[in-house]
């Protein structure tokens, strides 16, 4: 068994390193022969990285046992994976540290299996909560979406009947098409209320060609929006992407509609 302990100097008369990560040298024992070897620490002068340094040091040694001052949450994490005790809390020199871990007069503080728990539960915890905080933030965002669908719904069907939607869309594919692009770029509100439409007039028998347009018209057009456009973006442009975007909204339904009738058949 190798036991590790951080100290501030080379020789066993050293005193305990009170910073595993930080200090100055690691002296290596041989539990049973306390025959031992000292290595600088290559981490004691780095700015940062110094923990990462030190643990690869000791877990490429295979140290069974750490002894050291101080040891933080996220090294002793590592060194716990890597099957390694760690006693914190040690001072002295280093020769009687070892000596009376070796008679059982220190107490571990840290034992592997409970820390490793330990540790492993407290960020199951801590990510569970994220999670439901997460999941909270996302439904009270969605909230007011919900709501506009449940209530675009009921005004829809209150409003609208099977043979007033008939008149409208005769079932001739260019008519309809062209009907369902002027209704959707009248019609103004979140694009996801626009498939709810689409979906109500689907149900009622209104061809594809109709809703599709409807649900083009509906994102790429906004003649309710117009005012508002023409004051921040100028009257000319405001006027010649709407006309270009009515007639791509016809253009783009009836592609549509044809490609998804030749792949279904």
């Amino acid at each position: 068994m190798k036991i590790a302990v951080s100290a501030d100097g080379p020789d066993l008369e050293s005193e305990v390193g009170q910073r595993f990560g930080t200090s100055k040298y690691f002296i290596i024992f041989d539990k049973e022969t306390l025959a031992f070897e000292s290595i600088p620490n290559p981490g004691a002068s780095s700015d940062s990285g110094s923990g990462v340094q030190a643990i690869i040091l000791v877990v490429g040694k295979k140290v069974d046992t750490v002894l050291t001052g101080y040891c933080s949450p996220t090294a002793m994490g590592h060194l716990t994976k890597n099957g390694i005790k760690i006693v914190t809390g040690v001072d002295g020199n280093v020769y009687d540290a070892v000596k009376r871990y070796k008679e059982s007069e220190l107490k571990h503080i840290k034992e592997t299996d409970h820390k490793s728990d330990s540790w492993t539960s407290e960020n199951n915890r801590a990510a569970i909560a994220g999670a439901f905080k997460s999941s909270a933030r996302q439904f009270v965002n969605i909230l007011p979406t919900l709501a506009g669908v449940v209530l675009l719904i009921g005004l829809f069907n209150a409003l609208m009947s099977k043979e007033l939607l008939s008149l409208v869309f005769s079932g001739n594919a260019f008519f309809d098409t062209l009907w369902g692009a002027c209704f959707g770029s009248i019609f103004a509100g979140n694009p996801v209320n626009s498939y709810v439409i689409g979906g109500e007039l689907l149900k009622y028998g209104i061809s594809l060609f109709a809703v599709t347009a409807v649900i083009v018209a509906w994102v790429t057009v906004g003649l309710v929006q117009m005012p508002a456009e023409i004051s921040a973006l100028g009257r000319k442009f405001a006027v010649v992407r709407n006309v270009v975007s009515f007639f791509m909204s016809i253009a783009v339904a009836g592609a549509t509609v044809l490609v998804f009738n030749s792949i279904r058949w």
